[in-house]
């Protein structure tokens, strides 16, 4: 059983929370700036 060896908590804490901030980095550094740029392209069209 896993739960048994002392560090399989902190095994799962920090996987997890590795995959959080990876995600979180991959988010705001590839795929948020592409919508924000998409809005902000939309409104400068609306207003034309």
């Amino acid at each position: 059983m896993p739960q048994l060896v002392p560090f399989y908590y902190m095994n799962e804490i920090v996987f997890s929370f590795s995959l959080i901030v990876i995600t979180l980095y991959i988010l705001s550094k590839y795929i948020l700036p592409r919508i924000v740029r998409l809005f902000v392209t939309r409104m400068f069209i609306d207003k034309i």
